[in-house]
């Protein structure tokens, strides 16, 4: 099965075209505070545009309900990316589609991810715990950890990928996903040939 792809912060059509045009096969919006954040000007011309060409992710921190559903009002196969503290209660009450964000730190035993997996009604997605950050940090984490967790169900990777580094990440756990926001910009600007490099990089694994 191919490893599927999420191309996060895109906050612009300029963004989500690229990622069209090199086979990434979800386009994420950043709804909360972020160096990436997209506001609703954008997401309007978005939405307009985006057709049924890549799924649309909206990734949000701590949100309202009502947060979540206006994102939805633009988008209404939006798949909710929930990357805060969220309880498994309010992650059942979004419905629909939604991925939960863990934050890996160092000593994590795959017996208790797999137990925080169970409590929440979503795809579970792994990102490196870093101080005061939410996400996109840009740093990696021990893929091996999750390596027993991959073979019992599906699981996407965040943290510190690149197009150097993915194809490795792949071929040690075969995520369902991967997930990449850092990685794939330069200068803080999505970048076409790092994003062409990825893809292949992980075409590459995914045949090996």
């Amino acid at each position: 099965m191919s490893t599927r792809i999420k191309f996060c912060g895109c906050n612009s059509w300029a963004d989500v075209s690229l990622a069209i045009d090199e086979g990434a096969d979800a386009a994420g919006m950043i709804f909360a505070p972020s160096p990436r954040s997209i506001d609703w000007t954008a997401a309007a011309e978005i939405a307009q545009r985006i057709g049924a060409s890549i799924l649309p992710v909206g990734v949000f921190v701590n949100p309202s309900i009502d947060e979540v559903e206006r994102a939805r009002w633009y988008f209404p196969e939006l798949v909710v990316q929930l990357s805060g503290d969220e309880s498994p209660e309010f992650v059942r009450s979004v419905g629909g589609s939604v991925v939960k964000t863990f934050h890996i730190a160092p000593g994590e035993r795959p017996k208790d991810l797999d137990a925080r997996c169970d409590a929440y009604a979503a795809l579970p997605l792994f990102d490196t715990k870093v101080a005061g950050k939410w996400g996109g940090t840009g740093v990696s984490f021990d893929w091996s950890v999750l390596s027993q967790l991959a073979r019992l169900r599906p699981i996407a990777i965040a943290g510190g990928l690149t197009p150097e580094n993915v194809g490795e990440c792949v071929r040690t756990i075969r995520p369902a996903w991967v997930d990449v926001r850092t990685g794939i910009e330069t200068g803080g600007r999505k970048d076409a040939q790092k994003m062409h490099r990825f893809i292949a990089a992980v075409r590459e694994s995914d045949a090996a």
